[in-house]
């Protein structure tokens, strides 16, 4: 059914007439006037792009609130996905990305991350998007120091509030900054300002174009909730034993201390680390 209803769009955005006995017409019946047309196709063995087709406006709207009309009804997220896809390829939704590169293996790069693009443009479409950069889970820990916890729970609300300003911490540590006095500044700012990692400066990051989509973020800290959570509630964990060369290597960057001896990165910060 889903074969022939595709059939059915193409031949409306092409202004053809689709050849089937369920409608009357057989293939020895078929005449030019059955025929649509299109300004360009190009067909593989995958896919078929149609530009500029022929079809009647009227009818391509038509079609394309009848598609509407099933995508309110279904009570399927895979059907309403498939009634989706049809529908953006009527309105004129759908692009041809062609992505390359000198070698394979940059193309593969590049192909992967045109693809994140465009599944948070998707997430982005459907939930909105918040400034990205982190900013957004360090204004959430707001939310927790409103709640009034006490006992048990409060501790639960530290380690979340402290996991909020990890993300914005690593991407500043990375950037070979004070993660802990980036996070201090940018949970001091307002609206959708914060930090821009590639211009080290503090700025409207919306405006900058660093966003990020709701729903991923949301999805995010759901399922790094759900993970810590098993972590601490399970009676052991198995884990990969180092080699011996990455046991000496850790041995001397450690030695004497630790990482984060005296302090180290988190600066003894109330702020940033509330255990």
């Amino acid at each position: 059914d889903r074969r022939k209803a595709m059939l059915q769009d193409l031949a409306v955005l092409t202004g053809a007439t689709v050849v089937s006995e369920e409608v009357g017409l057989r293939l020895d019946a078929v005449t030019a006037r059955h025929l649509g047309s299109a300004d360009r196709i190009t067909v593989t063995k995958d896919d078929t792009t149609v530009v500029g087709g022929g079809g009647d406006r009227k009818a391509i709207d038509a079609r394309c609130e009848e598609i509407r009309r099933q995508v309110e009804e279904t009570d399927s997220d895979w059907d309403r996905e498939k009634l989706q896809e049809r529908l953006a390829r009527l309105v004129g939704g759908v692009a041809l990305i062609k992505v390359g590169a000198p070698t394979e293996v940059a193309m593969k790069e590049r192909k992967a991350r045109v693809e994140d693009a465009l599944h948070a443009t998707r997430a982005a479409l459907e939930e909105g998007y918040v400034a990205g950069g982190g900013v957004a889970l360090i204004h959430a820990r707001q939310a927790i120091d409103a709640l009034g916890l006490e006992g048990d729970a409060l501790a639960g609300a530290r380690a979340v509030r402290h996991g909020l300003a990890a993300p914005l911490q690593v991407l500043a540590s990375n950037a070979g900054l004070e993660g802990a006095v980036v996070v201090h500044k940018v949970a001091e700012l307002t609206g959708d300002d914060g930090f821009d990692v590639v211009a080290e400066e503090y700025c409207n990051l919306v405006e900058r174009g660093i966003i990020d989509p709701t729903k991923v973020v949301i999805t995010a800290l759901t399922s790094a909730v759900s993970i810590a959570t098993m972590i601490m509630t399970t009676e052991a964990l198995v884990a990969d034993a180092p080699e011996p060369e990455e046991a000496e290597e850790n041995g001397h960057s450690h030695g004497g201390g630790g990482g984060y001896g005296g302090g180290g990165g988190f600066g003894g910060d109330d702020d940033d680390m509330d255990f």
